[in-house]
């Protein structure tokens, strides 16, 4: 199955195996004193590196390696 990421550089849609995708959370420290997680998916597409934000279900359900 493939995962579709925007690529900046060359404007254009494309298709990421899943096997070459990595997840990763964000956090931030909020003002209120709380963490702000948001949730991610990465790859590398022609020496570019491409980030996609998903929403937090998506991301438990991909079997991908954290960074």
């Amino acid at each position: 199955m493939a995962i579709q990421f925007y690529d900046v550089k060359s404007r254009q849609k494309v298709d990421i195996p899943e096997s070459e995708v990595r997840k990763t959370k964000y956090e931030q420290q909020a003002k209120n004193g709380g963490v702000n997680t948001r949730y991610a998916l990465r790859a590398t597409y022609q020496g570019t590196n491409l980030t996609k934000f998903v929403k937090q279900a998506d991301w438990e359900a991909l079997s991908a390696p954290e960074e």
